[in-house]
This record gives structure tokens, C-alpha cells and sequence, in this order.
């Protein structure tokens, strides 16, 4: 019993009082019954249980004091607070609110002036990173990471009320950085990189979207199985180097293509080589031969006037001027070539000598008309008064100029008629003469 004793004195709350001690002594003697003795344990822990909750009971019943330190804080929350909002109020970028203020309590706006030049630090920062990274690039993950800080530079200019910059006084002597003129500079600046990053991004999609053709187009030359598909892939490669030459040499892109293009070329003259000589070869002269066809077609049905012989005589320099592309290095083209243009100059001298002769008949019959006209401008109607020595000199004039109009020319027929009639005229007055 003595060790249950102890048990219950260990196991009892710190808060409560601690129970007398029980007198086993003094208890009547009792037959050492265990379950009596169990009985007696258990009702004296009910006892003691019922004790300690009573006094739980009371002391949360107890009012709580409040402490006095919470009305201090809740004073001292508002002799901070109030003028605080104020503060923040009179900083908004709201010019009704800001330049009454500016023009009175100017130093209430410091708050707002100091985000102002942290604002422009940044920005100021951020462009200078940037317009290292687009003005100067190594790769085209630069210009994307100039971008990115000409980005976020931008933003931390905008941040910046322009109706705040108005009211900017410019402050010296006290390392402010941010002014209102430098300000402006800034965002030109900012401008002109935008400007060149947009150019750049252009070039570069013109150099991706040329590298991504030169692959396609060498693709199709090795899987070509009929010449005619090799010679249209190996246009298709000529011309995707001719399209990478054009992206402007100022942008990194530019420059980076002019680079490659060298490479790109030896690639091309080693893989196609002779076959795409032999196809420019081919066209040209496929191209002066159309050109010949269609000059002598319009050709056909001489006489012509001078303006059609003009047009015959320009269809056969073109077809000339074609075979004239052709490189003496082109061994066997260039040979057809010398050929075509022997035959062709020939041709194109005999057009020249037709109209020539047009244009000469063209001038000696407008030449005869105009004596015509003089001659019967000048014949006198009283036959006493004329001068038969005189007319017949001028008809003779005339004769002679119809003469020279050649046959092959369209002022041929019409000379033919005016020569008879001025030499019938002629026969006549030396028949009287005589």
C-alpha cells in the first residue's frame, strides 16, 4: 500500500494542493481484503480528481486584465500612421494634388523624388547593358538578352510620372543623376534601340529562314533522280544564296551571312559545279534563240517602215547581248556561242542596212514632195511669163531625188508614180524646147 502511496503523490498536478496525507494507521482494521482495499484506492482518486477541477473551474472564471501596454501601441500606431497616409497621399502622381504642394512644401515630395532617381538609376543602368549587348554583338543570344534589359530599362522609365518630370526642379552638387533633359535623352535613346533590335530580329529571321532553304534546296539536288529535278533544285540553291546576300550588312545577322556565304559558295560550285554552268549556259542561249525566232518572225513581209526595222534590229541585239554572257571557261557552250553570234551580227547588219535605206528613201521622197510644191508654188498663170529653163531645171531636181528611193522600201511605189509624172512633164518642155 505504501508503494500506491507514493504512486499518487507523484502522478498528482503541481497546481493543486496537496491532500493530507491518509492515516492508514487510524482506519479501523480491516480483513486485508485486495478488493477492498482497490475499492478504497479508486473512491479516494475520485476525490482528488473532483478536487482539481474545482480549482481549474475557478481560476478561469477569474477576469482578465487588460494590459495597459496595448492602448500605448494602438496611440502610438495612430500618431504614425495618419501622418504617413498623408505623406502617401501627397506623393501620388495627381497633378492637382502634387503641384500646390510643390509650390509651398516642396520637401514633402522627396519621397516620390527619391523613387523618381532609383527609377532612373535603374533604367540608366539597364539601357547601358543594352545598347552594349545590341550595338556590339557576338551572338544572336545577345541582341535576345539586349532585348530583354532594353525591356525592362524601358519600364523602369515609364515608372516615372512625366507630369512629375515637369515639376522636376534640377538639382546640383547632391549626385541626383535624373534631369529632365536627360531624361528625354534617355528615351530617344531607348527609341533607337528599339528601332535596332527590330532590325536585327528581321535579319536574323531572314538568315534562319535562308539556312533552313539552303538545307531543303541541297536535300533535293542529293535526292534528285531525273536531271530536270537536279537542275530545278540546283536553281533552287543558287537562288537561296542570292537571297541570303541581300540581308543588310549593318546587322549582326548581315554580317554573320556575308561570313558564311563564302563557304556556302565553294559548297556549291564543288557540288553542283559544271551541271549548274551548263544550265546557265543552256538558258542563255535557249534565251537568244527565242530572241532571234520572234525578230525574224516580225521580220517576215518586207518593206517595213523605219520604227518595225528599229524593233527587228533590237530583238537581234538582245539575242547578242545573251550569247555574249557566255564565259570563255564554258568550253562547250562558249563555242555554240561564237557561232550563234557570227550568224546573228550578220543578220542584224543586213536589218541595219534596211533601215538605213528606209530612212534614206524616207528623206528623198519628202525632199522631191517639197519641190513639187515650190515648182507649182512658183509656175506664173500667163504662159508669156514663164521661165521653161527654170522648171525644167527643178523637175530634173525632182527626178533626181525620186531616184534615190530604193526599191525595198515602203516610199518605193509612191516615188515610182511622182517620178513618171515629173518626167513626162520634163520630156515634154525639152520636146517644145527644141
Amino acid at each position: 500500500m505504501g508503494i500506491l502511496v507514493n504512486l499518487l503523490n507523484r502522478i498528482r498536478p503541481k497546481s493543486s494542493p496537496t491532500p493530507p496525507p491518509v492515516n492508514l494507521g487510524s482506519l479501523p482494521p480491516q480483513k486485508s481484503d485486495p478488493k477492498s482495499q482497490l475499492i478504497q484506492l479508486e473512491t479516494q482518486l475520485k476525490q482528488e480528481a473532483l478536487l482539481v477541477q474545482k480549482q481549474s473551474q475557478l481560476k478561469s472564471n477569474q477576469p482578465k486584465l487588460k494590459p495597459k501596454w496595448m492602448g500605448k501601441l494602438i496611440s502610438l500606431s495612430l500618431l504614425v500612421g495618419i501622418p504617413s497616409a498623408v505623406l502617401y497621399i501627397i506623393n501620388l502622381p495627381y497633378p492637382a494634388i502634387r503641384q500646390p504642394v510643390s509650390r509651398t512644401v516642396p520637401f514633402l515630395l522627396l519621397p516620390s523624388q527619391i523613387n523618381i532617381e532609383n527609377n532612373f538609376k535603374r533604367s540608366l543602368e539597364l539601357i547601358e547593358q543594352a545598347e552594349q549587348l545590341i550595338e556590339r554583338p557576338t551572338s544572336a543570344s545577345d541582341i535576345e538578352q539586349g532585348a530583354q534589359k532594353l525591356k525592362e530599362g524601358k519600364d523602369s522609365l515609364d515608372a516615372i510620372p512625366l507630369n512629375s518630370v515637369d515639376e522636376w526642379i534640377d538639382y546640383g552638387g547632391y549626385g541626383w543623376r535624373f534631369s529632365r533633359y536627360r531624361f528625354q535623352q534617355i528615351r530617344e535613346q531607348v527609341g533607337r534601340l528599339e528601332a535596332k533590335v527590330f532590325q536585327e530580329k528581321n535579319a536574323q529571321s531572314l538568315l534562319v529562314m535562308g539556312e533552313q532553304e539552303l538545307i531543303t534546296a541541297k536535300t533535293a539536288y542529293q535526292q534528285a533522280a531525273s536531271p530536270t529535278d537536279k537542275q530545278a533544285a540546283a536553281r533552287l540553291w543558287r537562288s537561296t544564296l542570292d537571297k541570303m546576300e541581300e540581308i543588310p550588312d549593318r546587322t549582326w545577322a548581315g554580317k554573320s551571312a556575308q561570313q558564311k556565304l563564302n563557304s556556302y559558295e565553294r559548297e556549291f560550285n564543288e557540288v553542283v559545279g559544271l551541271a549548274a554552268n551548263t544550265e546557265k549556259v543552256n538558258t542563255l542561249i535557249s534565251s537568244a534563240q527565242q530572241f532571234s525566232r520572234q525578230a525574224t518572225l516580225i521580220g517576215q513581209n518586207p518593206p517595213h517602215t523605219v520604227d518595225k526595222w528599229q524593233e527587228i534590229e533590237k530583238l537581234w541585239q538582245i539575242a547578242i547581248d545573251d550569247l555574249n554572257q557566255i564565259s570563255p571557261q564554258d568550253l562547250n557552250g562558249y563555242a555554240e556561242a561564237r557561232k550563234l553570234i557570227a550568224e546573228y551580227t550578220a543578220i542584224k547588219g543586213q536589218i541595219t542596212v534596211q533601215r538605213k535605206a528606209e530612212q534614206n528613201a524616207a528623206v528623198a521622197l519628202e525632199s522631191a514632195q517639197n519641190r513639187i510644191e515650190t515648182l507649182l508654188a512658183s509656175t506664173p498663170n500667163d504662159i508669156k511669163s514663164f521661165d521653161r529653163n527654170r522648171t525644167i531645171s527643178q523637175l530634173q531636181a525632182i527626178i533626181n531625188d525620186l531616184d534615190k528611193v530604193e526599191k525595198e522600201t515602203t516610199s518605193y511605189p509612191k516615188a515610182q508614180k511622182l517620178r513618171l509624172f515629173a518626167k513626162n512633164k520634163f520630156d515634154q518642155l525639152e520636146a517644145n524646147s527644141q
